[in-house]
């Protein structure tokens, strides 16, 4: 062992694999296994991104005060109380640095987003997993593992990779059941998929209190994961602290850029979660009429289940064959258990002829 070593809670981190992307000896891949939207990048995300390419030797705009102003006018925000980072990541990571630290704990559900865990450790906090019921964040178990330490709490809404939601007004009851002193941190990633009328996002919490964040990314239904884009919407006091933390230039001119023309795209939102929906609920079914179990979603994926971890990777290597690359859960305590994304018309049909083959087979 060398004499200089990390923070013993920096060695208990399991690197953060993404969803493969090759199969070795295979040309054509269809890649469902990132949750990256069906339809690529918006028209005018790619004409925005290409008129920076003269100016890369200058520094960006380190407010991305254009960028703020561009997602406030979208979503009816306050650009003064929103953060841009490189992937709501980062922002997760600098709010966890922030307020958490050695001596504190974080709490999340048992299937939440992996990098809340890889982030808490990294901080030093303790980082508590509560137990979900029916793959669902039970907000009463998540109530009561919240000790005089905790000072931080992360809900994925809709959750990835279980596709599962929590009505508002649940998520409301939490908030409402925990001290003022604790952080809690709502990660709408998928929030432009959700269409039911009982969600929201976080806004309303984030405006009525002090202690609450909503995070929101345009690496899915806005097609910018190649460019690293998030932000977060946050009461002034959080505001402060991280454009204190993050660093001088941490969003890059062209991914501003694309971002504005993400946002100003005409009917793309639209289109991709009419498409999302209508596909989701096919994919589904299907599934289920093989036999498959699929538990019910919200996102832009789908979470099979195989019962076994030995027949999820069986089923893994079937769609391999046919080059579909899905993503395997068992960094998520799922072996069991396939996430789905929903593709293209295409993509959907591919998935559901090979997987009903095997279930067959």
């Amino acid at each position: 062992m060398p004499a200089l070593l990390p923070r013993p809670s920096i060695l208990s981190i399991e690197p953060y694999v993404g969803g493969e992307s090759k199969i070795p000896g295979v040309n054509r891949i269809v890649k469902l296994s990132s949750n990256e939207g069906a339809f690529g990048v918006p028209p005018a995300a790619q004409a925005a991104y290409a008129t920076l390419a003269a100016e890369l030797h200058r520094y960006p705009d380190g407010h991305a005060t254009a960028l703020r102003e561009a997602i406030g006018a979208r979503f009816g925000l306050d650009p003064a109380r929103i953060v841009c980072g490189n992937g709501s990541d980062e922002i997760i990571q600098h709010i966890i640095l922030a307020y958490g630290g050695e001596g504190t704990e974080l709490v999340m559900s048992a299937h939440g987003f992996v990098m809340y865990e890889v982030s808490g450790r990294y901080a030093g906090c303790q980082v508590i997993k509560v137990p979900e019921r029916n793959l669902t964040a039970d907000v009463d178990a998540m109530l009561a593992a919240v000790g005089p330490r905790t000072r931080l709490m992360f809900l994925a809404n809709p959750n990835n990779p279980t596709g599962s939601m929590l009505p508002a007004a649940e998520v409301a009851r939490l908030r409402a059941g925990l001290r003022e002193d604790v952080l809690l941190v709502l990660d709408s990633a998928y929030a432009e998929y959700v269409t039911r009328p009982d969600y929201d996002p976080g806004t309303a919490l984030v405006e009525a209190g002090t202690n609450t964040v909503m995070t929101r990314t345009f690496s899915k239904v806005f097609g910018l994961g190649g460019i690293r884009l998030g932000w977060c919407y946050a009461p002034p006091h959080v505001i402060d602290i991280l454009n204190r933390v993050r660093g001088p230039f941490n969003v890059n001119a062209p991914a501003m850029v694309a971002g504005i023309g993400a946002l100003a795209e005409p009917g793309w939102v639209e289109t991709s979660v009419a498409h999302n929906d209508a596909w989701r609920a096919r994919l589904s079914d299907g599934l289920r009429a093989a036999g498959i179990t699929v538990h019910p979603s919200e996102g832009n994926f789908i979470l099979a289940d195989f019962g076994t971890a030995e027949r999820a990777k069986a089923a893994d290597a079937a769609l391999k064959a046919r080059g579909l690359i899905v993503r395997m859960m068992h960094s998520y305590d799922l072996p069991q258990a396939l996430r789905i994304t929903i593709g293209t018309a295409e993509d959907c049909g591919m998935v559901l002829d090979a997987l009903t083959a095997f279930m067959r087979g």
